[in-house]
């Protein structure tokens, strides 16, 4: 019976491997709110399978921005795209920024403090 399980623990992994990555983040404060940079890395494939957005988490998980992302980027990795006009609470220091893919749905949580 372990034998068994084993193969299907390998072919679960590259599905896990597929899911968006947030690889770097710049949150920079102006006038008008928060301006994000965030570099995305994903094996888009198409209009089947790209990474179709990211999201700005606060501590508490409530999210306060949301770039999407309208086109798959399958020859331009990573990519960086921008949000700004985001407001930020008071106090807080620390956002979470998790990309979305249209299949796998979200990555995991890349954690950026604050300037």
């Amino acid at each position: 019976m372990k034998r068994l399980l084993l193969p299907l623990i390998f072919l679960a992994a590259p599905a896990l491997a597929d899911a968006p990555v947030v690889e770097d983040a710049v949150a920079t404060q102006t006038a008008s709110g928060w301006s994000f940079s965030v570099t995305v890395r994903h094996p888009d494939t198409g209009w089947d399978h790209y990474a179709d957005g990211w999201a700005i988490l606060a501590p508490d998980g409530t999210e306060l921005g949301y770039r999407k992302l309208h086109h798959p980027h399958e020859t331009e990795q990573p990519f960086t795209r921008s949000l700004g006009g985001v407001t930020l609470p008071a106090g807080i220091e620390t956002v979470t920024i998790r990309a979305h893919d249209s299949v796998h749905g979200w990555g995991e949580g890349y954690s950026l403090d604050l300037p």
